[in-house]
């Protein structure tokens, strides 16, 4: 069958844009990072035959492989075979990455974990920090760059990544480039609008951390939250 012939709902990568990477078989991601079959056989078909070729022992096992040793499965060649290495990898840091997800205890640990990010910065950038139950940084968003206000610091926006990610909680915080991290009556304004979101939405804001200079303000700690 030729790929042309498939309603536009069952290509992987429409496939992949409507519901998500999960939803997908490895022989349709594959078939996404390979992009063209060969004579005779189209794209997924070629990928059927590498998803078969791989099941007993699992696709990770490519990787074990030198790169011209999967070239040379009829259909790959250089060029796609350094794709699908290179997505393994990723895909592989990736996940090693995960396993190391700092740990959030106190208002000094988002500090350390962000004054790197910020040390450099001539203007404010707002961030979101989605927490697992076990205070684990699930990612951190970038929300909003420049003065801190309602235009510029949405509810819909900050909750978008945490709601997105499944998390348990989050931790706000941005950074003040004047070296003073003492919040300013905005960003105690700020602050109680989005706790208010987080409470009707089911995802505590557990704390708001402002990085200035090597200081930090904690709103939980200072009992203002």
């Amino acid at each position: 069958m030729n790929l042309r012939d498939l309603p536009a709902g069952e290509l992987p990568r429409e496939r992949l844009i409507a519901r998500g990477a999960e939803a997908l078989s490895d022989t349709e991601l594959l078939a996404i990072l390979l992009r063209t079959g060969r004579a005779g056989e189209n794209v997924l078909e070629l990928a059927r035959g590498i998803a078969a070729r791989f099941r007993e022992t699992g696709l990770h096992e490519i990787l074990a492989m030198p790169c011209a040793e999967f070239a040379r499965i009829p259909g790959i060649g250089t060029a796609k075979a350094a794709t699908v290495l290179a997505a393994l990898e990723l895909g592989r840091r990736a996940q090693q990455t995960a396993k190391r997800r700092p740990r959030i205890r106190e208002g000094a640990d988002v500090a350390e974990l962000l004054r790197p990010r910020f040390r450099a910065e001539k203007r404010e950038h707002f961030l979101v920090l989605p927490l697992s139950a076990k205070n684990e940084v699930l990612m951190v968003a970038d929300v909003s760059v420049g003065t801190l206000t309602n235009a510029l610091v949405h509810p819909r926006e900050v909750f978008e990544p945490p709601i997105r990610c499944g998390a348990a909680h989050i931790i706000l915080a941005h950074n003040h480039p004047s070296g003073d991290p003492a919040p300013s009556a905005e960003d105690h304004r700020l602050t109680r609008v989005l706790k208010d979101a987080g409470a009707l939405l089911g995802i505590p804001v557990t704390d708001h951390v402002i990085i200035g200079g090597d200081g930090f303000f904690s709103f939980a700690e200072e009992g203002v939250l």
